[in-house]
């Protein structure tokens, strides 16, 4: 039999990979696993830092596959009529599988000097639906969250490349992987960033699930004459086999300014989450940092630089005209009652650094109303031309808030408080002397209520679900920043402006097969449905980048949509959105090794979509 990875309640994973209580009477993890990591943040009380959502979509326990199975026939699969079936232009599918194989998580970068080349990355599943198979086993029971890539030679209006078999691996990121030559089980986590004379760079994790070894990984990418990307072999940072130790949530920028003293530089952020190896309980998670001045071949030693800000993750470093590096995260100092987004930097290529500064307070967002995926309050940046910097995240506030700074009464964490006056907001900042001082965070987006479509509908009880009245405002979540090299300033996000009926299932098999199949169907309930949105600061226009409401329930159990997305913008004034999509309908035959009937489905695709308003 060979293992595969389902996605569990918190609450069957917490019991999984807890010990038996210690004679102090503290729980213990079994934090060899990764899945005991991931319980042992969740299970420290009080705790606003989470590990990313890719981690812990990919701690889930194992379940067996049988040797043989026949080809399954759903009796239902969970649709909508509301939702599209396919991704329309203008925007597009950036990803060229087409077997239902899910791409989340999004990075993008346009080269400064070809405002026509574009990459992205994504955590890439494509192997979960791969029709071959190794030594008997299908390829699909080998599946696993992989990194891949994609480029674009003509400003994302086409895309290369595809995967299909272990001898066609396309897009996926080369020696990190087993599958791609690698000493590690999975990646992914991916971020992407161009440096002055065209190389690119992509950033990720490499991990085991059920044993310690982890690391940061980075591949320098090489455009030859003809258009074509290459990657190098990776060069890992902070290598660990501690039990002790999982390097989380990396993201990566380089130095493309021409005129900088450190032109060309590469530099990487993760957090660094700690253990106590005796007791197994979580210690802290301070953000870490290295530095390439060589290309990516070797990377200095990893330092801490989140001075006494020492739980935090979601870091996003960016590069000033001058050379100055910021790095932005989210995070909290002990007994501190709110998270902030907080900012060091570097005026001296990495080598020494400021005091934390809190850009602003924050209140953690617990979701966004009638979803169900994991969401974060991790901060984006970017640097304009003048220097003027640009910072934005989520928060939770008040429904009739006109502040954006934090309010302990939306905190979730704190029983009692009433979530449903208050909702989740996209936010920026800005600073103009360096990061000195940053303005009051003001709102990425018009505020709005949603739009309620697809009622009433009659459930299979013979009730009827009639529209939320309210329908609640409009929440957003994973905003992005990016700044054109004449200084336009563009922010997105997806933003929660639907809600429309979804029906439930009742009862289907154990996952992976019952994210496919429904036995019996259940009631409806309210679906919030999203777009994502794209907002030009210099011109005061926001307008939708996706082309058809998107629905989030599709994919992982619906608990998993990805970590974050991005914009980019080129030396032309262009915007690249990439977002994770999910209105393509493709039809799987292989998934998780189980084989099914040729099934039609909804699947998370990456779409991205260019313009300047």
């Amino acid at each position: 039999m060979k293992l595969l990875f389902r996605f569990m309640p918190y609450s069957l994973i917490l019991t999984a990979v807890m010990l038996p209580q210690s004679s102090s009477g503290q729980t213990k993890y079994n934090i060899n696993k990764l899945s005991g990591k991931v319980a042992s943040v969740n299970g420290t009380a009080g705790l606003q830092i989470r590990f990313s959502s890719f981690i812990e979509e990919e701690a889930q326990e194992s379940f067996a596959v049988p040797s043989s199975l026949s080809a399954i026939t759903p009796p239902f699969v969970l649709t909508s009529p509301l939702d599209g079936t396919s991704i329309a232009g203008p925007a597009v599918t950036v990803n060229q599988d087409t077997a239902g194989a899910p791409q989340n998580e999004t990075s993008i970068a346009v080269d400064p000097n070809n405002a026509n080349r574009v990459v992205g990355s994504a955590n890439d599943y494509v192997t979960r639906t791969w029709t071959c198979s190794i030594s008997g086993t299908p390829c699909s029971a080998l599946g696993d969250g992989y990194s891949g890539t994609y480029f674009s030679n003509d400003g994302g209006q086409t895309w290369c490349c595809a995967s299909s078999d272990p001898s066609h691996l396309g897009t996926l990121i080369p020696g990190v992987d087993h599958l791609a030559g690698g000493p590690y089980d999975a990646g992914g986590d991916p971020a992407v960033a161009f440096d002055s004379r065209g190389h690119v760079y992509y950033a990720g994790l490499g991990f085991d699930r059920l044993s310690p070894p982890n690391t940061v990984a980075v591949n320098k990418g090489t455009f030859d004459n003809s258009g074509n990307l290459t990657w190098s072999a990776p060069t890992f940072i902070n290598p660990t086999t501690s039990r002790s130790v999982f390097n989380d949530k990396e993201w990566i920028a380089v130095d493309a300014h021409s005129t900088s003293p450190f032109r060309d530089r590469v530099y990487v952020t993760w957090t660094r989450f700690i253990f106590s190896a005796g007791t197994s309980a979580y210690v802290q998670s301070p953000i870490a940092f290295a530095y390439s001045s060589n290309g990516g071949a070797t990377f200095s030693t990893p330092k801490l630089i989140a001075g006494n800000v020492l739980y935090g993750s979601g870091s996003h470093p960016t590069v000033g005209p001058d050379g100055t590096l910021y790095v932005f995260w989210n995070g909290s100092t002990r007994l501190a009652s709110l998270n902030s987004t907080y900012m060091v930097k570097s005026t001296d290529g990495g080598a020494t650094w400021s005091k934390p500064v809190s850009v602003s307070t924050v209140t953690n967002i617990p979701g966004v109303r009638n979803t169900a995926f994991r969401v974060n309050s991790f901060p984006a940046a970017a640097a304009a031309p003048n220097g003027d910097l640009y910072v934005t995240w989520a928060t939770e506030v008040k429904n009739n808030a006109t502040t954006f700074g934090g309010d302990t009464d939306c905190a979730y964490f704190i029983p009692g408080n009433h979530l449903s006056q208050c909702h989740s907001v996209a936010v920026y900042s800005k600073s103009t002397d360096g990061g000195a001082t940053w303005s009051a965070p003001a709102l990425d987006f018009g505020a709005g209520n949603r739009t309620a479509e697809g009622y009433p509908v009659t459930n299979p009880d013979k009730t009827t679900l009639n529209a939320p009245s309210p329908t609640g405002p409009i929440e957003d979540v994973f905003p992005a920043v990016a700044v054109s090299a004449n200084g336009k300033v563009f922010l997105s996000a997806y933003r929660g402006t639907f809600v429309s009926p979804w029906q439930t299932c009742a009862a289907a098999p154990a996952p992976p097969v019952g994210r496919i199949e429904c036995d019996t169907l259940g009631n409806y309930i309210n679906n919030a449905r999203l777009d994502y949105v794209v907002a030009d600061l210099t011109t005061g226009v926001t307008n939708p980048a996706s082309t058809h409401h998107i629905n989030s329930r599709y994919g992982f159990g619906g608990g998993f949509f990805g970590d974050y997305t991005d914009i980019a913008a080129g030396s032309d004034d262009v915007f690249h959105a990439l977002w994770t999509d999910t209105n393509n309908v493709q039809s799987v035959v292989w998934f998780y090794g189980f084989e099914f009937v040729p099934t039609s489905i909804h699947q998370q695709d990456i779409a991205t979509a260019a313009g300047s308003f």
